[in-house]
């Protein structure tokens, strides 16, 4: 059978309707998290935008509240890079991550660690990382001492590999101080907790630790579930994994296969949702570092252009991209009662205005002590 073709547009569709853009979910913080399989945290309060922009009646406090009770977790996953995720899933996919922090642990410091024992670090870190919460700075320091022919940083960042940690609070707080990160053992951060107790726990949450074999075959279906259809290519993108066409073909039946406009084989999951291509698509606004942007090999089912996705310094939760009938056609910064709106092409008087009804919720969520709130546009800029 030759498989169905998928416009680009078409597409576009699926990927806002399962990022839950098309429409405000009215779904919990922690079930969102789940579906979407993590957010990009390396600006610690984008998530909070990023749930935002997503979900019916969203309140920062839910998310504080997920955070500090350990229902949710703040770690490096996904392309190595600091994600927010439901604990349970960190449990589930975090060991499919540890030859990747090897590798990059050995291309980035290896020549730093020569004569170290990393099994005696490990052991070593653990131990202080069980027991209190440090930052890489401090941690060093402490284990300087005991290699004091090493430079601490280099030890520091190899614990951080070598260890499941959590990047515990009060980072990634709403309303508080920019705290540096700190790292905790997630075995200690966890203990005396069910990670799967949750009133709708995502997909495959259950208690019982499953193979790597399987928990890699669930990792694929999150993805698709929730950026679907995509490519292997596209899978390996957001994951940072390699190899996952052997996944792929292991799951065999339980993928429909689709192509794309150029003839690429797109998988998608049988039973999931893709929307008719001309569904309207509102204005959203995206925290730093969204996943829909950076998630996909081929990226010009959201992004009409070549420039790149920025990746700003920074605490998070007061710029970020904007999308316009569903692609990423301008950068928006909120300054005191400001929401600066940035386009890349002319904008219609409609989509002007839906915009800015859309920035003044925006800032009534980001500044809600701020009284005299202002959307403005600036010129469209080229390049």
């Amino acid at each position: 059978m030759t498989p169905d073709p998928l416009s680009l547009r078409a597409l576009n569709r699926a990927a806002l309707h399962r990022q839950l853009l098309l429409d405000r979910a009215a779904l919990t913080a922690r079930a969102a998290v789940g579906h979407l399989g993590g957010l990009q945290a390396q600006a610690p309060l984008a998530p909070y935008v990023g749930l935002w922009t997503r979900l019916a009646g969203f309140r920062p406090a839910e998310l504080k509240d997920l955070i500090t009770e350990r229902a949710v977790l703040r770690a490096h996953l996904m392309r190595d890079t600091v994600h927010l995720v439901d604990a349970a899933d960190y449990l589930r996919f975090r060991p499919l991550y540890q030859p990747l922090l090897a590798r990059h642990l050995a291309g980035n410091f290896g020549k730093n660690l020569i004569g170290v024992d990393l099994a005696e670090l490990a052991a070593v870190a653990g131990a202080l990382l069980g027991e209190t919460a440090l930052t890489r700075v401090e941690l060093g320091a402490r284990l300087a001492p005991r290699w004091p022919d090493h430079d601490p940083a280099s030890l520091a960042y190899a614990a951080s590999h070598l260890l499941p940690l959590v990047q515990v609070p009060p980072r990634g707080l709403w309303g508080e101080p920019n705290h540096r990160a700190a790292f905790f053992l997630a075995s200690a951060w966890l203990a005396g907790r069910d990670p799967s107790a949750s009133p709708d726990p995502p997909l495959g949450s259950g208690p019982t630790p499953m193979p790597q074999s399987t928990a890699v075959e669930q990792l694929v279906l999150r993805y698709l579930a929730a950026y679907g259809p995509a490519s292997v290519a596209d899978i390996q993108a957001w994951s940072g994994l390699s190899r996952l066409r052997e996944v792929t073909e292991r799951l065999g039946r339980r993928l429909r296969i689709f192509t794309g406009q150029d003839g690429a084989e797109l998988l998608d999951r049988p039973d999931a949702p893709r929307p008719d291509p001309d569904v309207p698509a509102p204005p959203r606004f995206l925290p730093e570092y969204d996943n829909l942007l950076l998630s996909y090999a081929e990226r010009s089912r959201v992004i009409p252009h070549r420039r790149p996705v920025p990746l700003p310094p920074g605490h998070g939760g007061c710029g970020g991209t904007l999308l316009v009938d569903g692609l990423w056609q301008a950068d928006w910064k909120i300054s005191p009662g400001v929401l600066e709106i940035e386009p890349f092409t002319p904008l219609g008087p409609a989509d002007r205005d839906a915009i800015a009804a859309e920035g003044e919720r925006l800032l009534g969520f980001a500044a809600p002590a701020i009284a005299v709130r202002d959307v403005r546009f600036v010129p469209v800029r080229s390049g």
